[in-house]
């Protein structure tokens, strides 16, 4: 049986219905820039968790200078297939693979149109990663959640946008910092200066 988390609340979410604060993902305290504030900023009708090309993104060996820029931005991590694939690897080591997993379940049902496959991984997403039942829960606070418990009853493919932003914040201000300095990325960053010495 698989190990359960227990919830970590991260920060005061926004309210559904009501524009984002111009900061930073979720950084209530607008004391930090990023592209993703940018975005918000460009046009509040864009829908956006940072992937918006992840399909078009091809599986490939990252350079040198790929995995230098990861250290510059959380975004360009996530939208590498390979990046996302090494973040995996080290959330793995800390046992909270499960924030990449429910991420990126989320994506793949904002891409779903048919009402039947929509409300199957609907179903299939919050039974894995938001009931409290379930080993792999990610942390949401008691709002959200509740938010999503009213949403089951009409499911549709935007349902978890919340959810998945204050997961993306929650990896983003906890994990990534840590991913930067762990052996994971450090090994792999060393490999890539070698190999660019060697040729």
């Amino acid at each position: 049986m698989r190990k359960r988390q227990q919830p970590h609340i991260e920060g005061r979410p926004q309210a559904p219905g009501h524009p984002r604060p111009n900061n930073c993902c979720m950084c209530w305290c607008g004391c930090c820039k990023c592209l993703w504030n940018e975005d918000l900023m460009e046009g509040s009708e864009r829908t956006c968790t940072k992937m918006d090309s992840i399909e078009a993104t091809e599986e490939q060996q990252p350079t040198l200078d790929e995995v230098v820029a990861w250290a510059r931005s959380f975004e360009l991590v996530m939208r590498s297939s390979e990046g996302r694939e090494i973040f995996r690897e080290f959330l793995r080591s800390e046992y909270s693979e499960e924030n990449l997993l429910f991420w990126l379940a989320c994506e793949e049902l904002k891409k779903e149109t048919d009402p039947t496959a929509i409300d199957e991984k609907a179903r299939i997403i919050y039974e894995d990663y938001v009931s409290i039942l379930s080993p792999k829960e990610v942390s949401l606070d008691s709002r959200v959640r509740e938010g999503i418990n009213l949403s089951l009853a009409e499911p549709n493919n935007v349902m978890y946008e919340e959810a998945q932003l204050q997961i993306y914040t929650l990896m983003h201000r906890d994990s990534y910092p840590r991913f930067l300095n762990s052996s994971v990325y450090r090994d792999l960053l060393d490999s890539k200066r070698s190999s660019c010495l060697d040729t």
